[in-house]
């Protein structure tokens, strides 16, 4: 198992991993695996590694988006078609 970055470089980093988005956002592992399958959550994933990486700023500010629809009462397919239109 490899080293966790400390807090403090994630925060600062351009890219983080699946695991660094856990403990920036609190948002449960499998719920954000969820989200990048549903297309929810954009990636960057390099030829040479399986590591899929996101823009940490980007995602951060959508999963707030989408925590604060889910608050609304959307539904998954609802907060997609409002991704879409550039709503959020």
């Amino acid at each position: 198992m490899s080293r966790q970055r400390p807090l403090e470089k994630i925060i600062v980093s351009e890219y983080v991993t699946v695991g660094e988005l856990v403990r920036l956002t609190g948002v449960r592992y499998s719920t954000l695996k969820y989200y990048t399958e549903e297309g929810m959550l954009p990636f960057e994933q390099a030829e040479e590694n399986l590591t899929r990486r996101y823009r940490r700023e980007e995602t951060v500010r959508r999963l707030e988006a989408i925590k604060a629809l889910k608050r609304q009462g959307l539904s998954v397919p609802e907060i997609k078609e409002k991704l879409k239109e550039g709503a959020v």
